[in-house]
């Protein structure tokens, strides 16, 4: 017993303890002081104290982000608008559009091409700048969109939607004065589609990557609407290759994600079911070579395409079967890159092996070709015949 007084009396001088009884609690001490290793110390006991409560209090400040507003907002508004449009998606949107109007089997035109790639780039930007606007809660959470620029607090959510009104009206402006009709009417159902039905689901339902997929296939059509005014059974074919490609592209880059989209709420496949996630993948990559191949027989590309395109499908089908197999960060960082060069070399195939490339000219200066024959031919059958006859006669009278 005179132990255990002794004991108690050196713990409460030595930390302050007031009112410790009873054996249990001062065998709860015993190991806290312990595990905390206060007796081998050199440390005054005062020092202790006063830097454990100043490594509580740093703990309990530990904000994944903070505003940060602009105080030079005129001079970089170009450059906020750009990360605000998100660039580089942008920029693929346009790539596609592109390449669906130069494989059209129409004559080519610089300026509605300029005008269609514009109008197209414009509509992906404003699109881009409201689905932030709506998402700034949930990319604040997450360690890949913390520092965009509404975020950060570098731009006012006011700006936002200015931008995107003003880039959204000129762009379907562009399109349906100097394009046509058509590709307008595109251009608008995928600004609705991206911003109030694939934006929403994102958190409700993974059904959201197949929506996103055919946000991403429209731009072609686009394209191709914008050179031909219609929509050919041609047009199929860039599109279902940009809407598959987008299922091993962004599920190796969800892969890696998981804690972010975890923490924000997202409803995607690598979080809830990992395994459709890897199929999905692989599918659909297989589904990228099957097109390639059938291109041909739908007079898109020639039968050097297919043979062209083939190792490029098969290595990009081989990472997404790694991936399907080990589903480990490496795997699924390797298909993300290389999906990111996959895309640009098949549609610059694609457009070296144009089957109507030098036909739709060669058909337009054959037709001229006619035409100048054919008017002269039609002259000539409409003159008089008697009187060149009745002047024969008459030469031939003594």
């Amino acid at each position: 017993m005179f132990y255990k007084k002794v004991m108690h009396c050196t713990i409460c001088l030595r930390h302050g303890v007031v009112g410790i009884s009873g054996n249990g609690i001062l065998i709860q001490q015993l190991a806290r002081i312990s595990t905390s290793q206060c007796w081998t110390s050199k440390l005054p006991i005062t020092t202790q104290t006063t830097a454990t409560v100043k490594t509580k209090n740093v703990q309990q400040d530990n904000r994944m982000w903070k505003e940060t507003p602009s105080h030079d907002r005129k001079n970089n508004m170009g450059q906020y608008c750009m990360m605000l449009s998100k660039f580089r998606l942008s920029s693929l949107v346009v790539m596609s559009s592109m390449a669906g109007y130069a494989l059209a089997p129409a004559p080519f035109d610089l300026t509605t091409f300029a005008l269609c790639a514009i109008g197209t780039g414009l509509t992906s930007a404003a699109a881009n700048s409201i689905n932030q606007f709506h998402e700034v809660p949930f990319d604040a959470q997450m360690s890949r969109t913390k520092n965009r620029v509404l975020v950060k607090g570098l731009l006012e959510p006011v700006h936002a939607v200015g931008f995107a009104a003003l880039a959204g009206s000129t762009g379907l402006g562009l399109l349906y004065f100097g394009v046509n009709p058509l590709t307008a009417a595109l251009g608008a159902t995928n600004l609705m589609l991206y911003t109030s039905v694939y934006t929403p689901m994102k958190r409700m339902s993974i059904y959201n990557t197949w929506l996103g997929s055919v946000v991403g296939a429209i731009p072609p059509l686009m394209g191709w609407a914008g050179c031909t005014g219609a929509l050919d059974p041609g047009a199929i074919i860039l599109s279902v290759i940009l809407y598959s490609w987008q299922f091993p592209h962004f599920n190796a880059l969800s892969w890696n994600l998981r804690p972010d989209y975890s923490r924000a709420g997202y409803r995607m496949m690598a979080i809830t079911d990992p395994a459709l996630c890897r199929r999905v993948a692989l599918r659909h990559t297989g589904v990228i070579v099957g097109t390639c191949l059938a291109s041909s027989y739908l007079e898109v590309t020639n039968m050097w395409f297919a043979l062209e395109s083939l190792p490029l499908n098969i290595y990009f089908m081989y990472l997404a079967w790694q991936f399907y197999q080990k589903s480990d960060s490496n795997s699924s960082r390797k298909l993300f890159r290389f999906s990111l060069i996959h895309l640009p070399a098949l549609m610059i195939l694609m457009l070296v092996n144009k089957k109507n490339w030098y036909k739709s000219g060669n058909q337009e200066q054959d037709t001229q070709k006619v035409q100048d024959v054919k008017i002269p031919d039609s002259r000539i059958s409409v003159l008089p015949r008697r009187p060149v006859v009745a002047a024969q006669e008459s030469d031939t009278e003594p």
